[in-house]
């Protein structure tokens, strides 16, 4: 195949709109006023081959889900983002975990900075429980609507039926 005839490749040479501090500004905003509708829905345990245990907790709001919060079944108390705990020799008792959680919840506090993701064309804003990073809310570019986690909404979904 000689090269004339190979099809070209198109680089992006797409801009991204710029994005201002008042967006962001206005992306926490929206999940202050959001954070006291927001509620937890019901523990997703996943137990491994090992005999590991491994707690999930979705953070719901109008019946969607915007993200997992792991729980810490030894601790009993969430676990920081991006530290899903597991456990060996447990049992999880999920009347717990529910009744920890609704106390978690009156404790989350919105945290005063954001990070943009650029290839979900979201902003992201922290939750914190005490010291930890326990949830990342997905808000919209000019900072208006919350957008939910879609597959953990099925999964959640699933589970309730």
């Amino acid at each position: 195949m000689s090269k004339e005839s190979a099809p070209p490749v198109r680089v992006s040479t797409r801009v991204s709109p710029s994005i201002d501090v008042s967006q962001a500004e206005r992306a926490i905003e929206t999940v202050r006023r959001a954070l006291p509708y927001m509620f937890f829905g019901p523990p997703i345990v996943r137990r491994g081959p090992a005999g590991d245990v491994h707690v999930d907790v979705p953070l719901m709001y109008h019946d969607y889900a915007l993200d997992r919060v792991h729980y810490d079944p030894v601790a009993r108390c969430p676990s920081p983002k991006g530290r899903p705990a597991k456990a060996f020799g447990v049992e999880v008792d999920l009347d717990e975990v529910r009744m920890v959680m609704d106390s978690v919840l009156k404790e989350l506090r919105v945290v005063d900075a954001v990070e943009f993701r650029e290839p979900e064309d979201a902003w992201i804003v922290p939750l914190a429980w005490k010291l930890y990073i326990v949830a990342h809310i997905k808000v919209s570019r000019d900072g208006s609507e919350l957008i939910p986690d879609v597959g953990l909404t099925a999964e959640v979904r699933r589970l309730v039926k």
